[in-house]
């Protein structure tokens, strides 16, 4: 009898779901007319109208909508369920976003599901690690490029209202876009036994107002400019406290988007898995896709370690992995013995390509790699100790025997910059071949500086098509070598030199440490 119910109920469901949704369109309709009215009469500017100068003014943002391109901030609690908590948290967020969507997603009710949902049993040094580590690339990526050059730069202060809890936002704000003040939500916190755990819960709602009334009280005065979201909640607040205020359409999410070399600070580093914005449509196509992602993936490693390389490259492409070289001469893998490869590093899988690329197994020495990733590695990797003289005396034994693969920096990267090699290599022989080597990926990446190492290759290939650059560059010149007269160090140095050419890749001075201290909190060794 139940089971024949079930229809009747999932229809009164729908319905009364439906009748929910028009109301609160209509209502939003009408308060998004209202507050146009409010707008217009108060003599805000529009966004078709001239920005109002920001320059030795006291200018405040809205973050979602107003300083970055949309106002969806949906995608950002996904970010912090998935990589500070686990899949499951974010598959329960995503469950939940319907009830998110009729409450409205940036109104108290919807933000409080999100943040119970997101933070509830989460410990803060994991949100702050995914703060500090992942959401400034996202961040920075959908920076409105007209409110930052025309309102951000020139204001003298700059005050940054999130409707978001502060701990998402606060980071980014302050260290890569140099905010003076961050409002927004706080979360309520409880110690057990000894460690501190997020309730979930949000403080009393008009806290985030308080702060900011608290900052106008302080200068004695309203703010000069406010940047604000066509009908957002905060638009009454904004109204009160600021003078003039710059009305951001919903036109504005075409605008071009903030050039990496124009950024406020290099993004060099971040971290997590994810590697496009978890929206509610793209968060559902990737749970829809991940059964198949990973059977692939499992499929893809055990071709690659199974069968012969011929083989392995044509059934590797049916199965949509997209691998590409260039630069090898022919027959230069058979006829030259004791070469140094040196690699850029992007993923662990780096040698296992090179290997396929010369149709020859190829050893390889590595910093830091995991028991599983040894144990399952096609090839032949030898651990480094980070005691000088031993590994040059272990990576010479190694070129007596054959080929040596090694990736000088150390560590990967997965922006286009290149970490400082180290110039060992260059003291122990002149014949080198420069090999550049780019990894792309849409849905996961294959590293991780602070997650579980031994997963990379398996994420990596469960992407829908993982794709592959190996471009060979020839020898190093001889007159660029030690027999010319260089030091090992300037050495090093050009053939990072001429890597990053070959790739379209900046070099740096940063180093394996300067990465893990930032992203991870540690030295980068695996124990």
């Amino acid at each position: 009898m139940f089971l024949r119910r079930i229809p009747t109920i999932a229809a009164h469901w729908i319905m009364n779901l439906y009748r929910a949704a028009g109301k609160l369109l209509s209502d939003a309709f009408q308060y998004n007319r209202n507050s146009s009215t409010r707008l217009s009469t108060a003599g805000v500017a529009a966004s078709r109208c001239t920005i109002p100068s920001a320059v030795d003014k006291t200018v405040v943002f809205d973050f979602h909508g107003g300083l970055l391109r949309s106002s969806a901030i949906f995608p950002y609690f996904v970010l912090v369920a998935c990589e500070g908590g686990s899949l499951l948290r974010a598959f329960l967020l995503l469950c939940s976003f319907p009830l998110v969507w009729i409450m409205g997603e940036h109104a108290g009710a919807g933000i409080r599901v999100m943040a119970f949902v997101t933070f509830v049993g989460l410990r803060p040094q994991d949100a702050d690690l995914v703060a500090r580590a992942i959401l400034p690339k996202f961040y920075m990526e959908r920076l409105n490029a007209q409110v930052y050059d025309h309102l951000w730069l020139p204001a003298t202060r700059k005050v940054a209202v999130t409707s978001a809890p502060r701990v998402m936002a606060e980071w980014f704000l302050k260290e890569y876009m140099a905010a003076d003040v961050v409002v927004g939500c706080e979360l309520q916190i409880v110690k057990v036994g000894g460690r501190c755990y997020f309730t979930g819960l949000l403080c009393e709602p008009d806290q985030g107002t308080s702060a900011l009334r608290e900052v106008f009280r302080t200068d004695g005065a309203m703010a000069d400019v406010g940047v604000v979201r066509n009908s957002n909640p905060l638009d009454h607040f904004f109204l009160r406290n600021c003078k003039d205020l710059y009305s951001v359409a919903k036109e504005s999410t075409n605008t071009a988007c903030l050039p990496r070399t124009r950024y406020p600070k290099p993004l060099i580093f971040h971290d997590g898995r994810l590697a496009f914005l978890p929206t509610s449509s793209a968060t559902l196509a990737f749970f829809l896709f991940l059964p198949l992602g990973l059977t692939l993936s499992v499929i893809r490693i055990s071709i690659g370690i199974g069968l012969p390389y011929k083989i392995s490259f044509a059934a590797g492409a049916l199965l949509g992995v997209r691998f590409r070289i260039s630069g090898l001469a022919k027959n230069m893998a058979a006829k030259r013995r004791g070469v140094l490869f040196v690699c850029t590093h992007r993923t662990l899988v780096d040698p296992i390509m090179l290997t396929a690329a010369l149709q020859k197994p190829v050893p390889a020495v590595t910093y830091s790699l995991s028991r599983l990733s040894e144990i399952m590695a096609p090839i032949k990797t030898v651990r480094l100790t980070r005691d000088r003289e031993r590994d040059a005396a272990m990576m010479s034994r190694l070129l007596e025997q054959g080929d040596l693969a090694v990736c000088p920096e150390g560590t990967t990267c997965r922006e286009p910059y290149l970490l400082r090699f180290s110039p060992l290599f260059a003291e122990l022989t002149d014949d080198m071949q420069p090999v550049a080597l780019d990894a792309r990926a849409t849905l996961l990446y294959g590293t991780t500086a602070s997650g579980r190492k031994w997963l990379d290759p398996v994420a990596f290939f469960a992407n829908p098509a993982p794709a592959y650059r190996v471009e060979f560059l020839g020898a190093v010149p001889r007159d660029r070598t030690r027999a010319g007269g260089r030091t090992g160090q300037e050495v090093a140095n050009w053939v990072q030199q001429r890597l990053g050419e070959a790739l379209g890749f900046e070099c740096t001075e940063l180093t394996r440490r300067d990465k893990y201290n930032m992203l991870a909190g540690t030295d980068g060794v695996v124990r």
